[in-house]
């Protein structure tokens, strides 16, 4: 059973003077909402959860919850490059009413295939919720290989999908290809948004979205018309999310997006932490030709 279909956005944590601005977050949720988001992915990448303390995790989580109040989904982002602490803070994310967790492979440790499949069992064992695979070697040094996304969620029955941010099409072919010899139920998620048309064509069910921080709307209606058969609009809505993508990722993500949403007064600042830096100012120029288009 899919935890969702269509758009999850990957939400900024908005900060102001150093502390989350709940106030803009809230503000966040209800366009999101307003704007056919599907799902809202909190402490995720883009939510800087790296940067984030323990206790401020459990808070943003809590306030999510609580903003959303059940109108969408809400998955949480509970990974770690420790199994215990993935395991803890998943647990919490659960009582606190989260729908479904996003849990990122662990980082800097380089495991195994193997140490992968155990790291996975782990938290499966200790929650009741659906999990999503996280799998963005860029960042963490590691990949899922498609077998062995394969046997995770053959041997844990709420693994039930997989956010693809490898960059890698041949792979995710491959992986739909293993997900339909054996019939297994796993969902594939686009994890980068210059590749969400590829991976739906090659069975996808949606995408966990920057670009919808800013294009809510689009986005959605992107997954859905091809979803429903409409290929042409799906294709020119794409066409469109490429512009979005080349301004977006112009530097490390969530830099551009929070200057976006801030240029779009969507939040007060576009404050990040350190080692995050603001955005360049040959890129701010660019950014703000392309937001003129919305």
């Amino acid at each position: 059973m899919s935890l969702f279909k269509g758009s999850g956005v990957a939400l900024v944590t908005p900060f102001y003077d150093g502390k989350i601005d709940y106030e803009s977050m809230k503000n966040l949720i209800e366009y999101q909402i307003s704007n056919g988001t599907d799902a809202i992915i909190i402490c995720g990448t883009t939510g800087e959860a790296a940067t984030l303390s323990y206790d401020e995790q459990i808070e943003c989580i809590k306030k999510c919850v609580e903003y959303v109040n059940g109108r969408v989904k809400v998955i949480a982002g509970t990974g770690s490059n420790c199994t215990k602490s993935a395991v803890k803070l998943s647990k919490i994310a659960e009582n606190l009413g989260v729908d479904g967790l996003l849990v990122v492979t662990p980082y800097y440790n380089k495991a195994t295939q193997e140490g992968l499949k155990m790291h996975y069992k782990m938290i499966s064992d200790n929650v009741s919720i659906p999990i999503i695979m996280y799998n963005v070697p860029s960042r963490t040094g590691v990949n899922i290989e498609p077998t062995t996304a394969i046997e995770i969620c053959k041997d844990n029955k709420n693994v039930v999908g997989i956010k693809e941010a490898s960059g890698n099409i041949s792979q995710v072919a491959y992986l739909s290809y293993l997900k339909s010899k054996y019939d297994i139920d796993l969902d594939i998620y686009s994890g980068n948004d210059d590749q969400v048309l590829p991976i739906l064509s090659l069975g996808g069910v949606g995408v966990i979205s920057v670009n919808a921080n800013v294009i809510p709307k689009d986005t959605h209606n992107l997954i859905m018309s091809y979803l429903d058969g409409d290929y042409k609009k799906s294709s020119l809505l794409n066409n469109k999310a490429i512009i979005y993508s080349k301004v977006l990722f112009s530097e490390v993500n969530p830099i551009p997006i929070k200057r976006a949403l801030y240029e779009l007064g969507l939040i007060k600042s576009d404050e990040l932490r350190l080692p995050l830096t603001k955005m360049e100012d040959k890129h701010v120029l660019e950014l703000k030709n392309v937001l003129k288009i919305k």
